[in-house]
C-alpha cells in the first residue's frame, strides 16, 4: 500500500542557518543608499530583541521585500521610529510597553470572539468567564487565561485543581471550554477574510515539526483544514478583525472546527511563509490617526 502523500512546509528557522544573523549589517536606514520608489511608504518591521526562528525568518523576508527593518535592543523605541511607518512583531508585554512611541494601535479578536463563534464552527460550549468563577467548578474543563501565560492554559479536573497564583485577580476574563481532544491543528493568517498563509501546527499534542525541521501534513488533511477556514471566513455570522490568526483542527468524534483566534502580530509562524505573513502584520499595526471606525472593536488595549 503506497504511503500517504505529504506536503511539507518549509521550516521558517533561522537565517542562512544562523541563530543570530548579523542584523546590524542588513537593517536599513530610511534614505541611505535607497534608490526605491518614494511614493510607495516602505514600512519599517519593528522586532523583539529576542532573537527567535519565527522573527529571523521575517527579518529575511522583509529584506528581500524591500522593507526597513529595526530590531530593537530593549523596551524603548529609538527616536523618529514612529515616522517610518512601523509593523510590529513580538510578545504582548513588548507591544504594551511601545505602542505610544510607534504611535500605532494593533489588532486583535476580542477576549469574546471564541464564546460568540457560532457552535458550528466551534464544536463545543466555551464560555467568557472570571478566575473567581472557574475556581468554583466540579468537573473537568479546559481553562485558559485570554491575555498572557498567566497560568498554565488545560484541562482541569475541577477549579480547586487551578492553583492559581494568589496574587492574580479574581476578575481576571477567563475562557472555559467543554473538554475535547484535538487529533491535529492548522495556524491560518487571514487578512481580510481571505487565507494568506496556512500550516499545521500541532499533532497529538505536539509541535507537528518532523526531525528534519519540516512541517507536515497528509494532503487530505491540507484540503479539510482549508475547507474548515475557508467555512468560517465565508459565514456572514462570525466577526473577524481584518488581520489576524485563526487556528482550526480536528476533534475526535466531531469532525473539522476552530481552535481559537489570536492576534497575527503575536502568533508563531509554524510553517508558514513568512512573505506571505508581512501584508498581514502591516494591516494589523494601524497608525493612530487611520484607524477606522471598523477597526475600532478590534483594538488592544492596556489595563
Amino acid at each position: 500500500m503506497a504511503a500517504p502523500q505529504t506536503a511539507s512546509f518549509p521550516w521558517p528557522g533561522s537565517v542562512a542557518g544562523q541563530d543570530h544573523p548579523q542584523e546590524q549589517q542588513r537593517t536599513l536606514s530610511p534614505g541611505a543608499g535607497d534608490d526605491r520608489a518614494t511614493s510607495e511608504p516602505v514600512p519599517t518591521l519593528v522586532l523583539s530583541p529576542r532573537y527567535s526562528p519565527d522573527s529571523n525568518a521575517l527579518f529575511a523576508a522583509a529584506l528581500a521585500a524591500g522593507w526597513d527593518i529595526e530590531r530593537l535592543r530593549s523596551f524603548r523605541c529609538p527616536d523618529g521610529l514612529a515616522a517610518r511607518d512601523p509593523v510590529f512583531y513580538g510578545e504582548t508585554i513588548l507591544a504594551d510597553a511601545i505602542m505610544d512611541d510607534l504611535e500605532i494601535a494593533l489588532l486583535e479578536p476580542t477576549a469574546d470572539w471564541l464564546p460568540s463563534l457560532p457552535q458550528r464552527h466551534r464544536l463545543r460550549t466555551v464560555r467568557l468567564t472570571t478566575l473567581q468563577d472557574a475556581l468554583t467548578l466540579r468537573e473537568p474543563a479546559f481553562i485558559k487565561p485570554t491575555d498572557e501565560k498567566l497560568f498554565p492554559a488545560r484541562v482541569y479536573a475541577d477549579g480547586a485543581a487551578m492553583d492559581p497564583d494568589p496574587r492574580l485577580p479574581l476578575d481576571l476574563p477567563v475562557l472555559v471550554s467543554e473538554p475535547v481532544v484535538f487529533e491535529v491543528e492548522f495556524r491560518c493568517f487571514v487578512l481580510e477574510r481571505e487565507v494568506a498563509a496556512l500550516s499545521p501546527y500541532i499533532r497529538g499534542g505536539e509541535i507537528a515539526r518532523n526531525a528534519a525541521g519540516e512541517w507536515e501534513a497528509d494532503s487530505a488533511e491540507v484540503e479539510a483544514a482549508s475547507a474548515s477556514i475557508r467555512a468560517v471566513l465565508a459565514d456572514a455570522e462570525v466577526e473577524l478583525p481584518p488581520a489576524v490568526v485563526v487556528d482550526v483542527g480536528r476533534m475526535t468524534g466531531r469532525g473539522w472546527g476552530v481552535v481559537e483566534a489570536n492576534p497575527a502580530w503575536a502568533s508563531g509562524l509554524c510553517g508558514s511563509d513568512p512573505a506571505r505573513v508581512l501584508p498581514v502584520l502591516r494591516r494589523a499595526s494601524v497608525p493612530r490617526g487611520m484607524v477606522s471606525e471598523a477597526d475600532q472593536r478590534w483594538l488592544r488595549r492596556i489595563g
